[in-house]
Formats: C-alpha cells, structure tokens, sequence
C-alpha cells in the first residue's frame, strides 16, 4: 500500500507571545519556535501503521521554506520512505485553494492508494486543504477520521461527528482522509533517529516546476484576501459577583438586561 501524507510545519504559540509586523500583514515568526502540525503528526502515525502492517511506501510533501526540511526529517524518522518539498515562495498569499493546487500538482503522477492530511493545521485553521484535494483528485473521501481499518481494496474509517458520535464509513481506495488527534499516540522522534535520516535526499520543486501559473496560486488565485491583523484591544478587568447563588444569578440577569441582552 502506497501512501501520500501532506505536513506542514507550524509555529508553537501556546506559550508564546505573539507580534505582528509594522504593517499588519503578518504574525513575526522569527523568534517563534516551529514544529510538525500536531494533527499531521497523527496522519504520518496512521500512514506508517498501515504500511508497517500490508506493505508498501509512505511519501511526506510538505509545502514550506528551506526551515520545513525539519519536519520532513521528522516524518522520516517516524517511518517514511520518501520526502517532497514544495518552495513555498510563490504561493505566499494563497488560500487553502491554492494551497491544494500546489500539493495536487505534486502528488497527482504519483501512484498511491491512499492520501492522508490533518483535519486542520495549527496556524491557519483552514480545514479545507484536505478536502479540496480530494475534489481535485476526484477521490471519494472522509474527515476527522478516528480509526482506519483497510479491506481488500476498501478502507474502513469511523470519522468524528458531533456530541462524541461516530460514523463508519467505508471508501474504495483510492480515497483521501483528514485525520483528527487522538487515533493513536505519534511514536517518539529521538535527536538520533533524525541523525540516521540526514542522508536521504529531499526531492524539491516550486510552482514553476509543477507548471502552475501566477493565476493559479498567491493572491491572484486566492478567493480570499486578507486585509489586516491585530490583537484584541484591551478591556476593562472582570466584574467578580458576590453573595448567594440566588443574589449573583439576579446581578448577572441585570448585567446582561442593562446591555441589551435579554428584552
């Protein structure tokens, strides 16, 4: 079973105090630790168990600058074969649509049976990218997959839906999945396991190599344009509500009435 799993390397924000540039236009990263989207880590996991379990290859593509070779050092040393990274220059603007455009290009004269991404990336948030791939593949598909199971030449899933339901679904491969956290812990990539991956060779390509046009990708093939990034403005400190329980639900009634909230 060969396998196709797109990355993407992301900045570490839970901590970190973030700044946006002069102009607005974007979040300063220079200072910014980077690290493998944590739900495409849980994709290359789920590539690597269904290779390691009927055979084949796994192929990580990522979409970056020269710094994401790390992430794709790291899909290695988790087990896949091969790399391919797409220069990340000329689809700076592009929204999950050209985003997609530039991975199709790179995936779509390669033989796979399965193609798997994370249900979202940290950063963005699209939660498109995945599911416009499947549509320029024109591949069946499913989202928040949770489990995967192949069968002959199906692959059972069960995907996340609301209020903890799960759906099973069965797909003919070829087939794409958006893998959700939680399916099975990503094995550990130790500093040595990096090191016994450094002589593979990543293969690289840009736009011009996968023969898209300007029209394609950036902000002129972008549906969406972003016009401006800021911070919330600061606000007054929080009011604390005292008294009984019957004493604070009759403040906060009064609250939210003096606001316009209740008629």
């Amino acid at each position: 079973m060969n396998i196709v799993v797109c990355i993407k390397q992301v900045p570490e924000v839970v901590d970190a105090e973030l700044k946006i540039d002069r102009d607005g236009a974007r979040i300063l990263s220079d200072d910014l630790e980077m690290d493998m989207n944590e739900w495409d880590r849980y994709a290359v996991e789920a590539a690597v168990r269904l290779k390691e379990a009927h055979g084949g290859r796994v192929t990580a593509v990522t979409l970056g600058d020269e710094d994401s070779e790390d992430v794709l050092r790291q899909a290695l040393a988790m087990g896949a074969d091969e790399a391919v990274r797409i220069d990340a220059q000329d689809f700076e603007g592009s929204d999950a649509v050209g985003i997609a455009r530039g991975l199709h290009a790179a995936v779509k004269q390669r033989p796979f049976d399965l193609l798997l991404t994370g249900a979202q990336s940290a950063d963005e948030g699209w939660g498109q990218v995945g599911l416009t791939l499947a549509e320029l593949l024109q591949y069946p598909h499913a989202a928040l997959v949770v489990d995967m199971a192949v069968k002959a030449q199906n692959i059972v899933v069960q995907r996340e839906l609301e209020s903890n339901v799960l759906e099973r679904v069965e797909l003919p491969l070829p087939a794409v999945l958006t893998v959700q956290t939680g399916t099975q812990k990503p094995r550990y990539v130790s500093i040595l396991g990096i090191r016994r991956v450094r002589s593979i060779d990543i293969e690289e390509t840009d736009a011009d190599g996968l023969g898209l046009s300007r029209d394609e990708i950036g902000p002129q093939g972008s549906c969406v344009e972003l016009r401006k990034l800021s911070t919330p403005a600061a606000g007054q400190g929080a009011e604390m509500l005292t008294g009984s329980l019957d004493e604070i639900c009759s403040q906060a009634a009064k609250i939210v009435r003096d606001r316009g909230g209740l008629s």
